[in-house]
């Protein structure tokens, strides 16, 4: 956590930064599955996200940047999962292929917003995304090339055979994620509302395809039978903002107070007006005070202290709202030293 022995936590512009373009991020995904990439303006991602323009254009260059930055995020999140699970398989090239589509088609269900990012948007994106999104197909087909080698010498498929898979199968999930909401929606009429088909359901007759050339008709049969994967419902993490819905931005000062906060409460104090500005390092108690007068107002802060009215000091704690706000700047720690 933050302590007074580390510069770099003392300080907190890091943290403060890093929560600002990770909220910048969850906006623009959001955005882009909402409005499609080509409709979303900076304005779209600071008005989701709570942050200044002014903060948008210190971090990022230009709305294509931020777009950049996303699409590199969502894209570690899922080569790491894929990449695990095709890794753990042996050395047997069908096993592989099937474990690391297992794991995609698992992420892509988990989090639809930064599939339709993937798979659908990142065409209209600009000429950034577009390259990304070739070098990612040059893997794929690098991978599934390595099929020539696996089957009967009769079967001998061209040298294009596993660029045309990797188109085919992105084309099948561009039209699933096209429209927003799996083409193949199935309405649940007990409980009254649409409901989602898994995309792991294509994981037969994905494999099917990828086999079929290299393996044969009855490698490919087999796949096609295979029961269909369950949902786990424990996918990958999907990026949250614990500020959203919260009429704040969260500057350098009102992280520093949440903080001292916590850490005075970790020491089992409730602290007062002045213990909280002298620990966050605010020497105008009354700019302390006004802003506590915020945090408390917006239901991030509670006075558990007497009666100001009679002179008696405040005591502060986070409240669970707080808390959320707090372990997310406690998080990114990390991810700035």
């Amino acid at each position: 956590m933050f302590t007074a022995t580390s510069t770099q936590r003392s300080d907190g512009r890091g943290q403060v930064a890093e929560l600002q373009r990770a909220r910048l991020l969850t906006a623009m995904v959001q955005e882009v599955s909402e409005r499609g990439a080509a409709n979303v303006s900076v304005g779209h991602v600071v008005g989701r996200s709570g942050v200044s323009r002014r903060t948008f254009y210190e971090i990022f260059r230009d709305r294509e940047e931020c777009f950049l930055a996303a699409f590199d995020e969502a894209l570690q999140n899922v080569t790491v999962i894929v990449v695990t699970a095709y890794g753990a398989a042996g050395r047997a090239w069908q096993t592989g292929v099937r474990a690391g589509l297992m794991a995609l088609l698992g992420f892509l269900d988990s989090d639809r917003a930064a599939a339709r990012l993937l798979i659908v948007e990142s065409l209209a994106a600009g000429p950034g995304a577009l390259e990304r999104r070739r070098q990612v197909i040059a893997d794929l087909v690098a991978v599934l090339d390595l099929g020539r080698t696996e089957g009967s010498a009769k079967l001998d498929p061209p040298a294009l055979t596993a660029e045309a898979i990797v188109g085919g199968l992105l084309s099948v999930l561009h039209g699933r994620l096209a429209d927003g909401r799996d083409s193949e929606t199935r309405t649940n009429h007990s409980r009254g509302h649409a409901e989602e088909s898994s995309l792991l359901e294509l994981a037969g007759p994905l494999m099917g395809m990828i086999v079929l050339p290299y393996l044969g008709p009855v490698a490919t049969r087999k796949e096609i039978e295979r029961p269909t994967p369950k949902r786990t419902g424990t996918g990958p993490a999907t990026r949250s903002d614990p500020l959203q819905g919260l009429p704040m931005r969260l500057t350098y000062r009102t992280m520093r107070v949440l903080v001292s906060i916590a850490e005075l409460g970790a020491q089992g104090a409730h602290p007062s007006n002045r213990a909280v500005g002298e620990r966050a390092g605010i020497g105008d108690q009354g700019q302390a005070s006004k802003l506590l007068a915020r945090l408390h107002k917006l239901g991030l802060i509670e006075n558990q202290g007497g009666d100001p009215a009679r002179g008696e000091p405040n005591a502060w704690r986070l409240t669970p709202t707080g808390r959320q706000v707090y372990d997310s700047i406690a998080s990114l720690e990390t991810s700035v030293e």
